[in-house]
This record gives structure tokens, sequence and C-alpha cells, in this order.
């Protein structure tokens, strides 16, 4: 089926709020996976993954600092969503580099990394200069980079398998460097890697805007199901609005 971007977002948000996701984080999760999805790197297959961590997500700790100096950060996000926590790691280390020129945040215990995109889009669209690093699989382990130079509006992405062995230490690690002084975009993979550059998200943006978004009905559906636990003031006005009238 297919839906507009702003259909889908409205349910997103619902989603996350229903999920226990604060003020501004649910508004942050919606918006990362709608610019994944329209953006053509399958921000409905990241979701999809997400959806048993953000059901589960009211057990867990929120997300902490463990570690911080001036240049640096360790953040332990118990085993939350990307979707939950991840921006506000991306903000700790960019406004980090605007006082130094350089800072590195790791966040552990982290799932749905892919979700990082967006927030160093936007950190680039602010003039700064932004990537990020993390491994994905057991037996067969791949490398994720993403980056963007400060002003530019899409940053490349590079994807590659590699022999090196993950640990139980940084198997759901992720690591954020921002920089207010240097082009990061040269720490993407070799050219062995499948690469995505920022023109072809930019065409794939302009395939989505014509065209909207295809989901499958199933999901929509879990969507709009989680969403419905949204909790409304028991009045005849709130009872008029949560009808959508």
């Amino acid at each position: 089926m297919n839906i507009s971007m702003n259909e889908f977002k409205a349910s997103l948000r619902r989603c996350f709020e229903a999920s226990g996701y604060f003020v501004g984080n649910y508004e942050d999760a919606a918006n990362m996976v709608l610019w994944l999805e329209k953006h053509g790197l399958n921000g409905l297959t990241e979701l999809k993954h997400a959806l048993p961590y953000i059901c589960n997500d009211f057990d867990k700790p929120l997300s902490n600092v463990i570690y911080e100096d001036s240049t640096s950060a360790i953040i332990d996000a118990h085993h939350r969503s990307a979707l939950n926590c991840i921006a506000a790691a991306v903000d700790l280390a960019h406004a980090k580099a605007l006082e130094v020129g350089i800072a590195t945040v790791t966040v552990h215990n982290c799932h749905n990394r892919m979700f990082v995109l967006k927030a160093l889009t936007d950190r680039g669209r602010r003039g700064i200069s932004a990537a990020a690093y993390w491994k994905n699989g057991s037996d067969t382990v791949t490398e994720h980079t993403a980056a963007i130079c400060s002003g530019k509006r899409y940053p490349n992405y590079s994807q590659a398998v590699t022999n090196l062995i993950t640990n139980g230490e940084d198997k759901q690690a992720l690591t954020i460097i921002c920089s207010s002084r240097v082009d990061l975009t040269s720490s993407l993979q070799s050219s062995d890697s499948l690469i995505i550059t920022p023109k072809q998200i930019e065409k794939n943006k302009e395939k989505s805007v014509d065209f909207g978004i295809e989901i499958d009905e199933s999901t929509w559906q879990k969507i709009n199901k989680l969403g419905a636990g949204v909790l409304v003031e028991n009045t005849e006005r709130s009872r008029l609005d949560a009808g959508g009238r």
C-alpha cells in the first residue's frame, strides 16, 4: 500500500509516544525512520528490526553517561534502540566539538544503529563535520561507516564485510565523531565497500517525494496498533479529538 510521508510520520509519532518515548524523543524517532525510508536507505526494514526493542523499552534503564571528559564520552544505552537515544548522543558530540574542535562519543549496548544517519545529516547542515562507525553480525561481520562534511546536505554511507572478529564489548557499539575543523568524510571504507553517495541519496529522496512511500499492510497495522495506546485525558473533547474529528 502507498501512503504519504505526512501520514507515515504522524503514525510513527503516535507509535513512539505510546511506547513511552518522551516529548522530543518521539519526534526524533519518527524523523529518523522517515528520513531513512524517503532517502532509499530501508527505513521500514530497519523499523521492523527495531520494533522488538521499542516494545520492550519500558523495562530498561534510561541511557546514561558512564565516562566523560572534554573531548569524549561513553554512554550505556542499556540495549535500547538507537531511536530512543542516539540523537542525544550526537548532540553531545556536536557540543564538545564546538568547544574543543573534535570530539568522540561511544555508545554501548545500542541497537538499530543505522538510524544515526539522520542525526549526522543534521550536524552537517549545521556546519559540523560528522562520522559514525559500527559493526553488525556474528558469523559474517559487516563494518558500517557514515560521514558528512560541514555544510553539505547529504552524507556518504559505506558497508563492507570484514574478517575482524567482533568482541562482546563492540558488538552493539557505535562510535560518533564530530569536528568543527576536520573533514571526516575521508574515514569512509575502501573501494571494496558498498558505497552510497550523497548524489544517490538525493535522487532517492526526489523519487519518494513524487511517489510516496510503499509499506506492507501488516507493518502498517502494527505501527498503528502501537500508536493506539497513546493516552488522552478522558473528557468529551479528548474523545472527539482521539476519534480524528
